[in-house]
């Protein structure tokens, strides 16, 4: 069997599986629940000065037929006194010791940072997490993203808790940003040991449109809030790519932000996480999904011959390119498999009305089969995207193989659109209708 175990910043878990730092750890309770559930680790609910929390605190954002693709929350560090969570720390890390306990903490001034870092470290947490991204409520009071939002005072707060820190210190940095890789670099300078992304993203996720609220509503009011789930992992992944192909930053990542399955995970490793942190997935569907998560790993691990986590830690990061790099030469076409097909014809209308018109219906009243217009088809995938059935529409490549050429090799070359009606725009051939011809028919 592969073995699942992972050392970040010389700390080892019995897997890269934790909790993010959110509602599921906020008490000893529960990450003990979690633990004996398979978690290999658990951010502990952000600590400081106690919080007060309104009600209700969660908006979710459904799709069709799919619950909680997104969930928005307005709540806020933990409620709790720091000496109940620095207890429970204690008491848990006794009879837990193999498993990581990150401590998630928040303050202000450069007393209170080493005053809360002596705390958490003392009570027994194996590393640290600063809580750079909460980006409501925490913000106002000048914590949360407007910390990440300011490399210098990013940097400079990293530093105040590396003069007192014997623990590893990971910075989790907000993604409400142009560019995250300063707040990472920021990070790394400061003494980080290393990063955690992404926060959640501020967000309002729907209105009340009867009573003109927005939700989650609180009293007839409500505010801005953070935005996680299913929903933000593109976002998530695309973030964490970033900062781990950054020479200036070359630090740990746990990889946070819709992870909710055994691939999901894989994805965030090989794209440079080492650890990977959940907490929307385990409020909708418990701590019990950590094991089809372990089970999907070490098949994944299994089928590719894996034997550990560092083997394919970043794997995917050389086949990462500008968009200037990608090979203009490689062409593909869409082709439909007839046996599969069930007539629904969403593909052309997709093609249609928001493609390239590389579609049309047979002339055969019965025959409901779409076909593809060869000489049209541009590869763009949009069909075979739309398509309910699987593998019915797939992308054959039709170049040769063994030609590439790029856009900064057309630049070079001076070979690239450079008037307004250039003969070498790329749409040059592509059959589109007239609007006289469109015009006709409409009227026909």
């Amino acid at each position: 069997m592969p073995n699942l175990e992972i050392n970040f910043c010389g700390v080892t878990s019995p897997n890269p599986f934790w909790l993010a730092s959110a509602p599921p750890t906020n008490s000893g309770y529960q990450i003990m629940k979690a633990f004996d559930a398979g978690w290999g680790g658990a951010v502990w609910k952000t600590m400081g000065i106690p919080t007060v929390n309104v009600s209700s605190r969660y908006g979710g954002v459904n799709y069709k037929g799919s619950r909680m693709v997104g969930l928005n929350n307005i709540e806020l560090i933990s409620d709790r006194k720091l000496a109940d969570n620095l207890r429970e720390i204690e008491q848990v890390k006794k009879y837990y010791p193999k498993h990581t306990i990150i401590g998630s903490i928040m303050v202000q001034s450069r007393e209170e940072w080493h005053s809360i870092v002596r705390d958490v470290q003392n009570a027994g947490a194996d590393i640290l997490e600063l809580n750079f991204g909460c980006p409501h409520g925490m913000c106002e009071r000048g914590m949360g993203s407007a910390v990440g939002q300011d490399p210098e005072i990013l940097e400079l707060l990293t530093s105040w808790v590396k003069e007192v820190s014997k623990v590893p210190v990971i910075v989790k940095l907000t993604p409400n940003i142009s560019d995250i890789t300063e707040s990472a670099r920021a990070a790394k300078r400061g003494g980080a040991d290393a990063i955690s992304l992404i926060n959640t993203v501020q967000s309002i996720v729907g209105v009340d449109i009867d009573r003109f609220i927005p939700y989650p509503i609180v009293d007839g009011k409500s505010s801005n809030g953070g935005y996680c789930g299913p929903a933000v992992k593109p976002i998530a992944l695309n973030m964490v790519k970033n900062c781990a192909l950054d020479p200036d930053v070359q630090i740990p990542i746990s990889g946070i932000g819709g992870i909710e399955t055994w691939r999901d995970t894989v994805e965030f490793i090989l794209l440079g996480s080492t650890s990977v942190q959940v907490a929307t997935s385990a409020m909708h569907y418990g701590f019990g999904i950590v094991r089809e998560m372990k089970a999907g790993l070490e098949d994944y691990m299994i089928s590719h011959n894996f034997n550990s986590i560092s083997e394919f830690v970043g794997k995917a990061l050389p086949n990462v390119s500008n968009w200037e790099g990608l090979n203009l030469k490689y062409q593909v076409r869409a082709t439909i498999d007839p046996e599969k097909c069930i007539g629904c014809q969403l593909c052309y209308a997709a093609c249609e009305d928001g493609a390239h018109q590389a579609i049309k219906l047979s002339d055969d009243k019965n025959d409901r089969t779409p076909q593809i217009i060869d000489d049209n088809c541009v590869g763009c995938n949009l069909c075979s995207l739309v398509c309910p059935v699987e593998s019915c529409i797939v992308m054959k490549r039709v170049d040769e193989g063994n030609a590439f050429e790029n856009w900064k090799e057309r630049m070079d070359k001076d070979n690239v659109p450079t008037t307004f009606n250039d003969d070498r725009a790329g749409g040059e051939g592509h059959h589109v209708p007239t609007v006289h011809e469109a015009w006709e028919k409409r009227k026909n």
